[in-house]
């Protein structure tokens, strides 16, 4: 693989992560097929184990709580390219805020992801995340 195809595959996976954070702050569920292929697995704290993109969006459209907004800044992203399919791991921190008004929660996060190159571009077909730390107001 030359330099150039794995700098541009690592920017796209970069810009997926991105993505995944903007989708969970604004709520833009209809757009899960940018980020997620349809077969894709998601292990998280909140949810456990859930596979497949249709029941992925189904919880994350019912864990929304009313009037609670979320900013979720990534960073610290590793990538590790083979071929078609690439390792990738961060940090986040999320805030959750309601308008107007300081952040009631924070927590950080570590995530660890595998992302595969299709058709469309880079996607998630595995995500995992952890809760490494959490802070009420």
């Amino acid at each position: 693989m030359s330099t150039n195809s794995l700098i541009a595959d690592r920017i796209e996976i970069a810009d997926l992560f991105s993505r995944f954070a903007r989708l969970l702050d604004e709520k833009r569920w209809e757009d899960a097929d940018t980020v997620f292929t349809d077969d894709v697995t998601v292990h998280s704290p909140r949810s456990g184990e859930i596979h497949g993109i249709d029941k992925v969006v189904g919880f994350m459209r019912q864990s929304e709580v009313e009037g609670e907004h979320a900013q979720h800044v990534t960073a610290d992203l590793l990538v590790d390219v083979d071929g078609d399919q690439a390792a990738a791991s961060a940090n986040s921190l999320v805030y959750f805020y309601r308008d107007g008004r300081a952040p009631h929660l924070r927590s950080g996060l570590r995530l660890a992801c595998t992302a595969v190159r299709t058709p469309e571009g880079w996607r998630l077909r595995e995500s995992r995340t952890m809760v490494a730390w959490m802070q009420e107001n």
